[in-house]
């Protein structure tokens, strides 16, 4: 599974235009992905109740656990993503020993986590608010890269995550008063920009190691495993013997966790983890629209600043010079 050395730089050690440019389409289509797999999950299992912000039964009768989706959703993206993988490319299964733990690693902290956490702060708090609190990750990405691993970040990251940040809270809703905060929902929130971190910083590094189906392919497999040891197959099988949540829990595996995770960890080969995150930014954004337009929400008009304000943070992200870009890493 790993990658030949030295596939994303020029000759004089930066990343070419064209390849940064990949990049940040990638890291968009993922926010694309993510937002339309929240808008069905939201649709077809646990809409909100708009006067009372309370959970209520969805109009198709399909209910599922949190843990227990966010269980499905691993094995079956795992499923698919292996028999796929053995039959079109086998070598990206192919590991070291060494490369167990890393990999274990990153399926738990960096995928398993961040869905649990995610919605264990929705549990105890609301969408809006657990979607600002994950949406923290850009900081903490952004405090990583300059103070442990000393990348050069300029004035613009700094200014881009800031603006990211609070289009993001004006997106979910903080001008209006939608946020509900408790202090083991803030706790919970907090811990998934933490695992949403973790998988930025991790996959960033594995850029230049593994190839990125093959990094998924294991990450959701040590993700399902995770899950399969917490909650016991029995919940898993059970709710997935209906053939309608079935097709549902299919979809999100493909639409929401194999595409976007994958395109994402394919964005990280070329675009800096702290410009990546600030790119994923948009999914708040894309999926208020996505809810205005699909499911008749309506948008405040600091709503809609707050879309403004997260693409030109994005927009502020990618018009750095080349040379406060950090370079790929060691392969």
């Amino acid at each position: 599974m790993r990658k030949p050395n030295g596939s994303v730089a020029s000759p004089d050690g930066h990343r070419a235009p064209s390849g940064h440019r990949r990049g940040l389409v990638l890291a968009l289509l993922a926010a694309v992905l993510w937002a339309s797999g929240g808008l069905t999950a939201k649709w077809l299992f646990s809409p909100l109740d708009a006067t009372t912000g309370r959970w209520v039964v969805p109009p198709l009768g399909l209910q599922i656990d949190p843990l227990v989706l966010s269980a499905g959703r691993a094995v079956a993206a795992g499923v698919l993503l292996w028999s796929v993988l053995a039959v079109a490319s086998p070598d990206q299964l192919r590991i070291a020993l060494r490369d167990v733990p890393f990999l274990a690693t990153f399926g738990v902290v960096g995928l398993a986590l961040v869905h649990y956490s995610y919605f264990k702060a929705i549990s105890l708090t609301n969408v809006a608010t657990a979607i600002l609190l994950q949406y923290m990750a850009p900081v903490l990405v952004l405090a990583v890269s300059a103070a442990v691993m000393r990348r050069p970040v300029g004035w613009r990251l700094p200014v881009a995550v800031s603006v990211s940040v609070i289009g993001c809270a004006l997106v979910v809703g903080v001008a209006s008063g939608r946020l509900s905060i408790s202090l083991s929902g803030l706790g919970w929130g907090l811990a998934s920009a933490v695992f949403f971190a973790s998988y930025t910083l991790m996959g960033r590094w594995a850029s230049g190691r593994y190839t990125p189906w093959g990094l998924l392919a294991y990450g959701l497999g040590f993700a399902a495993l995770f899950w399969l040891a917490v909650l016991g197959p029995s919940p898993v099988i059970r709710e997935l013997s209906d053939p309608r949540m079935l097709a549902a829990v299919l979809y999100i595996a493909v639409a929401s966790t194999i595409l976007p995770f994958g395109a994402f960890l394919i964005a990280l080969q070329t675009l800096p983890a702290a410009e990546a995150s600030v790119a994923s930014t948009a999914e708040p954004v894309i999926a208020a629209f996505g809810a205005w337009m699909l499911l008749g929400e309506r948008l405040t008009l600091w709503q809609i600043v707050g879309g403004f304000a997260v693409v030109a943070a994005i927009v502020v992200a990618q018009t750095g010079s080349a040379d406060a870009r950090e370079l790929p890493p060691p392969a």
